[in-house]
């Protein structure tokens, strides 16, 4: 049975503003109203994760235990789509579904499933929370309505017997106010009405944390697979392209002047022999230079010489003044240095192709357990992970370690991306 994904994250942002609140207010009606016929449906399927648990003994018993953890998984994702559309519960969906090779490792897998488990219970307590939510919603939304009603009703003849009623304009009018009452702070009841639904749904039908880290450790590692992957095809054209051919035209230049010299010593033979190692003397030199670049790119030799020191020769090749502040109480482990390294250069290389900047500021802190790489600038602003700015490698590289990066990019500027990486203890 397939499970439906649930919707990608928004990304965060501030409070939507007046305008858009009526639009959340009717959201979060419509999950309170869809909380019961969905507990139902849940209770229904807990009752034959329960017959299947007593037939366990029978050969009938597993499978089909199996087969209800599994549909709890699915309900528990309907649920969770369900409340990060309506609820705006920001909680990734869990791991999927990886079943063992085979009928068996199929059972296993399902048996031994902890997200469909956690469903399970998350189904257990939902008609709870379920009657909680349409309860605040009966009461201040449809007690409020009828309330508020009550005139229009009584004055047609059609106000009913149950429920508070009056006979007179004045108690009519006082049902009437009573509605306004209770339909004042219905909002904000039906929300803390829904605060356990929210509590559920991020604990039970998300991920856990140890199911998160590794999910991020493997999507990190997938990333990192693929930038060394690019990074080793990058170093091969540039050695096939660059010193490679050269070097055959060094051999070949080498080659011409020892024929030249083997030949009659005339003086001609010795000036174009002079000259061929003249142009393969150049040559090598350009080489030299060319290998130095590549190896540059691979680890910068630079950091022999500390961060610091690697950071203020980096800042002397940008045209642009930068503006360095280095305070670190001691020197990072040679990993995190040269992920700060690189970080400062790609940022650094952003601004100068990207925000039309005057000046940038590089300061890097080490407090607390952690660095903290601040690079910024006077540009234009308008800097995001998907402008081709080269960023999700950047966050990719620092999740390696732990890290995250963030970018405060304003249109009309300024700029400022802030990398933090942990420091072993």
């Amino acid at each position: 049975m397939p499970e439906p994904e649930a919707m990608p994250d928004p990304d965060p942002m501030p409070d939507p503003g007046p305008e858009l609140r009526p639009r959340r207010v009717w959201r979060e009606l419509g999950y309170a109203l869809a909380g019961p016929p969905l507990a139902a449906a849940g209770l229904v399927l807990l009752l034959a994760m329960l017959l299947s648990a007593l037939w366990s003994t029978a050969i009938v018993g597993l499978p089909m235990l199996a087969v209800t953890v599994r549909g709890a998984r699915y309900l528990g994702a309907v649920h969770l789509g369900l409340a990060r559309l309506l609820l705006d519960v920001r909680t990734p969906a869990p791991a999927p579904f990886r079943p063992g090779s085979g009928p068996i490792g199929w059972f296993v897998s399902a048996l031994g499933d902890g997200v469909g488990w956690r469903a399970a219970v998350y189904l257990l307590v939902k008609p709870l929370t379920a009657l909680l939510a349409l309860g605040a919603a009966a009461g201040f939304w449809g007690g409020g309505l009828w309330l508020l009603s009550y005139p229009v009703r009584w004055s047609q003849g059609s106000a009913g017997v149950w429920g508070p009623h009056a006979d007179t304009w004045p108690g009519v009018l006082l049902l009437g106010v009573a509605g306004l009452a209770l339909l004042a702070p219905a909002p904000l009841a039906l929300r803390a009405a829904l605060l356990p639904e929210r509590f559920l749904a991020r604990t039970l039908l998300g991920p856990t944390r140890v199911s998160a880290r590794i999910g991020h450790l493997e999507e990190t590692r997938a990333r990192m697979a693929e930038d060394a992957t690019a990074t080793l095809r990058r170093i091969e054209r540039d050695l096939h392209d660059g010193p490679q051919a050269r070097l055959v035209a060094l051999a070949m230049s080498l080659g011409m002047a020892k024929e030249e010299l083997a030949a009659s010593p005339g003086e001609d033979r010795l000036r174009q022999a002079r000259d061929l190692v003249d142009a393969a003397h150049h040559d090598a030199k350009e080489i030299i230079a060319d290998l130095r670049l590549l190896i540059h790119g691979i680890y910068p030799p630079a950091l022999d010489q500390g961060l610091e020191a690697a950071l203020a020769m980096l800042a002397t090749r940008f045209a642009m003044p930068v503006d360095l502040r280095v305070d670190l109480p001691r020197r990072p482990p040679a990993a995190v240095e040269t992920i700060v390294y690189f970080c400062t250069a790609e940022l650094l290389a952003n601004v100068v192709k990207h925000s039309g900047a005057r000046r940038a500021i590089v300061e890097v802190r080490g407090y607390g357990g952690l660095l903290r790489l601040h690079v910024g600038d006077d540009g234009t602003g308008g800097a995001s992970m998907g402008a081709g700015t080269g960023l999700p490698g950047l966050a990719a590289r620092v999740g390696v370690v732990d890290g995250r990066l963030e970018i405060d990019s304003p249109p009309g500027g300024p700029t400022v991306v802030t990398v933090e990486v942990p420091l072993p203890t």
